[in-house]
């Protein structure tokens, strides 16, 4: 119970500094469950997030829940999933009762537009930060160029990408691969003791 307590809270502290949607938390992510607390790795980051992409939902809210599960199963993505979302339900709720066009006033428009500012260098430096983890190989490169060309030039849904993107990853990884190419060094090893002259 301590650590879902935990969990809750971790992320409703996430919550409270999350702004400028899905991609916002990733700064987020890396600060507060990569580098504070250790609860997850950059790899296992991105994984998620990628699958938060091509799953119904907000983005930012699948991420949460799915790191919760990680760390304490079905229970642990409930506290984080409801960490998460608690800021964003008591402000929201607070703003509408107090004020029926707040980011209209002047003042607020113009600290959302620093906060956006500021969000997204955030984000430009988590995924330099990233990227610099996922070019293993020459697949790798692939990968990320037709998919930056099919989001970036092609402007396709990020559910296409992120499909197109795993179904690459198994072709070139694919198991069957490894077996094939061992097969033959396992053939030319092979002693036929049958076949010796007895006398």
């Amino acid at each position: 119970m301590k650590d879902l307590i935990s969990l809750f809270f971790t992320f409703v502290r996430i919550g409270c500094i999350t702004f400028g949607g899905g991609y916002a938390i990733l700064p987020v992510i890396e600060k507060e469950l990569i580098v504070r607390k250790g609860w997850i790795t950059m790899e296992e980051a991105m994984d998620y997030y990628a699958i938060a992409q091509v799953t119904p939902g907000v983005i930012a809210v699948n991420t949460s829940t799915f790191i919760g599960y990680k760390r304490k199963g079905p229970a642990g993505g409930v506290a984080a999933t409801l960490g998460f979302i608690c800021p964003s339900l008591i402000l929201i709720t607070a703003a509408a009762g107090l004020l029926t066009n707040y980011a209209e006033i002047p003042l607020v428009a113009r600290a959302f537009g620093g906060i956006r500012v500021a969000v997204g260098a955030l984000i430009v430096d988590t995924v330099i930060k990233m990227m610099k983890g996922i070019f293993k190989d020459l697949k790798a490169l692939a990968i990320f160029v037709i998919a930056f060309g099919l989001s970036a030039v092609l402007s396709a849904s990020p559910v296409l990408v992120v499909s197109a993107a795993g179904l690459i990853g198994f072709l070139f990884n694919r198991p069957g691969k490894d077996k094939r190419a061992g097969s033959p060094e396992v053939n030319s090893n092979s002693v036929d003791t049958g076949s010796g002259d007895p006398s």
